[in-house]
C-alpha cells in the first residue's frame, strides 16, 4: 500500500485498536510522535516497530527533534543544544562551528535512527530577526549566509547517519512576532526583501539537495493573501519554480490557530495539497484527522508518493553499537560543551 498524503499522531505510549485501524487507512502516510508518546528508549523502539509493521512500504515515522526547547525525547537521549549555540560559536570560530554543526546533525539523526524514527522536522532555517518568540534560539543566526552554511552542515551530518532532513519554515517565520500556533502572523515585507534575506538559506539547501521543506503558516501580504503553506504562488512558483525544489513539501500542523479562518479540516487539507504540499499534518485532533481522511478517500498522487518514499530512514544502528562507538562519544562531548556555552576550538 503506497504512502498516503496525511500524517497523523497517537494519543499515548502504545497504539489503541482504533489507532491501528486508522493507520491502515490508505490516506495515511505517516505518524508524528510527541513527548506524550515517549516513556523510554525501549518503549519507543517497540512503538515505532509496531507502526512500521502495519504497512509495506512502512509508514513514515517523524518527530520534531531539533535541540534546545524542541526535543521530544530526552531521557536516554543526548540533550542537544539550541541551534543558536552554533551561531554563537560561528561568531568566534567559523571552522569549529562548521564541524560542530555536522557533528550535531549526525548525533541528532543517529540516535533517532537507533530507535527506528525515519526523520526529524529539522533544521530550522528561519533567521533570528529578534522579534519572534516562537523561533528565538531555534534559529542558527541572523545572517542568512551563516544560517545556510550551518544548516548545510547539519543536513550533511543527518544524511551521513541515514536520515533525510526537512528545512523549515519556508520562506521564513523569523520576521514576525505572532506565534502561528496561536494566531495568523502577517509579514508586511516586500518580496525582494524576503528574497535577498530569509529565502537565502532555503535557496542554498535546495541547491544542495535537501529532501524536505515545511512552509510557514504566515501570510506575506505584499506577495499573496494566503499563508505560504496554502499558496500556489509560494510553493509552486517560488519554491518549485524559482528555487527548483524537487523534494517533499510537508504542511505545518493544520490544527494550528493560524489555519482556522480557512475552513474546516478537509478544506484546509485541500488548500495545502492543491497549493503543492505532498503531505499534510493533522495533529492533536483525531476527529479532524478522520474528517480529512474521509474527504481524501481515493486521493493519490504518484509524484508525491515518490517524493515521500525518499524520506524513509536508512541504516539503523543499535544503542549498544552507538555506546561502543568513539564517534558517538565524541559527538556527545561536543553537544554537552555547546550546551554549556564553552568556547570550542577543538577538532570534531
Amino acid at each position: 500500500m503506497p504512502l498516503g498524503p496525511v500524517m497523523v499522531d497517537l494519543e499515548g505510549t502504545s497504539m489503541t485498536a482504533w489507532e491501528r485501524q486508522l493507520l491502515k487507512r490508505p490516506g495515511v502516510g505517516g505518524v508524528i510522535l510527541f513527548t506524550r508518546n515517549f516513556e523510554s528508549r525501549e518503549q519507543l523502539m517497540a512503538l515505532v516497530a509496531e507502526i512500521h509493521a502495519l504497512r509495506d512500504p512502512h509508514l513514515l515515522v517523524a518527530v520534531d527533534h531539533e535541540g534546545g526547547r524542541v526535543q521530544r525525547f530526552r531521557e536516554g537521549f543526548t540533550h542537544l543544544p539550541a541551534m543558536a549555540a552554533l551561531g554563537a560559536l560561528h561568531d568566534r570560530d567559523r571552522a569549529a562551528a562548521r564541524r560542530a554543526a555536522r557533528t550535531l546533525g549526525w548525533l541528532l539523526a543517529v540516535e533517532l535512527r537507533a530507535v527506528g524514527v525515519d526523520f526529524s522536522f529539522a533544521p530550522v532555517l528561519d533567521l533570528a530577526h529578534g522579534c519572534s518568540g516562537v523561533i528565538g534560539d531555534r534559529a542558527f543566526h541572523r545572517r542568512p549566509e551563516v544560517v545556510g552554511e550551518l544548516g548545510h552542515q547539519v543536513v550533511a551530518g543527518m544524511r551521513a547517519a541515514g536520515m533525510e532532513a526537512v528545512g523549515k519554515h519556508f520562506p521564513g517565520h523569523g520576521g514576525v512576532q505572532a506565534d502561528s500556533h496561536l494566531a495568523l502572523p502577517v509579514d508586511h515585507r516586500p518580496f525582494d526583501r524576503i528574497l535577498h534575506d530569509d529565502l537565502q538559506p532555503f535557496d542554498r539547501l535546495v541547491r544542495e539537495g535537501i529532501a524536505g521543506i515545511m512552509p510557514a503558516h504566515v501570510v506575506y501580504d505584499q506577495v499573496d493573501d494566503l499563508p505560504a503553506g496554502f499558496s500556489p504562488l509560494w510553493l509552486q512558483r517560488v519554491l518549485r519554480g524559482r528555487l527548483g525544489f524537487k523534494g517533499a513539501i510537508f504542511s505545518d500542523d493544520l490544527s494550528m490557530a493560524a489555519t482556522e479562518s480557512f475552513g474546516d479540516f478537509p478544506r484546509r487539507a485541500r488548500l495545502a495539497l492543491e497549493a503543492g504540499c505532498d503531505m499534510v499534518l493533522v495533529c492533536n485532533h483525531p476527529e479532524g484527522a478522520s474528517q480529512v481522511l474521509d474527504a481524501l478517500e481515493g486521493y493519490a498522487d504518484p509524484v508525491s508518493m515518490a517524493r515521500l518514499a525518499r524520506m524513509h530512514g536508512r541504516r539503523a544502528p543499535s544503542w549498544a553499537g552507538l555506546e561502543a562507538d568513539p564517534e558517538w562519544a565524541a559527538a556527545v562531548r561536543i553537544a554537552r560543551a555547546l550546551d554549556d556555552d564553552q568556547n570550542l576550538s577543538l577538532p570534531v
